[in-house]
């Protein structure tokens, strides 16, 4: 078994501790009212995706979000918000050294004693949501869930749908589809954004991810026979109907769209272990990206 599937079935236990968890974690948190920042490479931007949509959904403020590489944090922001599993990341690094001076810097990482660590003003570590595979699946969720559970959104839903993530057949449609397109809608975007990269990285299979209103407008041409759309979230029924005359197979979400995402991360190591990939260690892929000065 790989330290993939271990980390993707240890979930339940994770979110389980990261809720209980929240109120020694809070006070580290972007405050009600103050404008935000929130930046990540990678599956950490686009986790920070879905949180700045879900922050500004529950009325706590302006939110903002970048990939750390283009991250413009000379703006007056009260908090930038790093999300980095490593804490070891350049781009991360580099631009929380160039935030304004008296911008409250929050870190949200696994490794404790990490550079992030050292530059952050609070940080909020999840050691052990960390892992071995250089692909994330379950610091990604614990952290997303701890950030929701902050904004006041209900968890106990989740709690049993990740249970029955682990559990739910992936349909064979699925599994021998040669293209998938991710579809989601609001906070659940960002969350399409990573279902795509997480197939993409493990089993370097050709998929995508769109706003669902935004896939009509040229995207659904490579849908068809022998390809598969996944929507994070509920599709209109007009869409549906074209999807589905496209002869493409369509799965709507059934879950929780962060339970759904673990259906996708079991997908992932599925493709990649019949393709002959080691899903914990893909081809030109590292742990974190650590670039050297120019």
């Amino acid at each position: 078994m790989s330290y993939t599937t271990d980390e993707i079935t240890s979930q339940p236990d994770c979110w389980a501790r990261v809720l209980r968890e929240l109120p020694e974690h809070a006070a580290a948190l972007p405050k009600p009212g103050e404008h935000v920042a929130v930046i990540g490479c990678g599956t950490s931007w686009f986790m920070a995706q879905s949180y700045a949509r879900l922050r500004e959904d529950a009325g706590h403020g302006l939110t903002d979000v970048y990939p750390a590489s283009e991250a413009r944090l000379n703006r007056p922001y009260d908090r930038v918000l790093a999300m980095t599993r490593s804490g070891t990341t350049t781009e991360v690094l580099t631009a929380i050294e160039q935030a304004r001076p008296g911008t409250r810097v929050t870190a949200i990482t696994a490794v404790g004693d990490s550079p992030v660590a050292d530059l952050a003003d609070d940080v909020v570590c999840l050691p052990y949501a960390d892992e071995r595979s250089v692909v994330q699946t379950r610091f990604p969720t614990t952290q997303l869930l701890l950030l929701r559970a902050q904004l006041g959104q209900v968890t106990d839903r989740v709690l049993d749908d990740v249970v029955t993530a682990l559990e739910t057949p992936i349909e064979d449609e699925l599994l021998e589809a040669e293209q998938v397109s991710f579809l989601g809608e609001g906070w659940h975007i960002g969350i399409a954004n990573e279902a795509a990269l997480k197939v993409r990285e493990a089993a370097a299979w050709w998929t995508e991810s769109y706003s669902a209103m935004e896939y009509r407008h040229g995207p659904i041409a490579v849908a068809g026979p022998g390809r598969a759309v996944w929507s994070m979230a509920g599709l209109a029924e007009p869409l549906v109907e074209q999807i589905r005359a496209t002869g493409g197979h369509l799965r709507q979400a059934r879950l929780d769209p962060l339970a759904e995402l673990v259906v996708v991360q079991r997908l992932a190591v599925r493709l990649a272990v019949a393709a002959g990939r080691d899903p914990d260690r893909p081809a030109h892929l590292t742990r974190s990206v650590v670039l050297q000065a120019s």
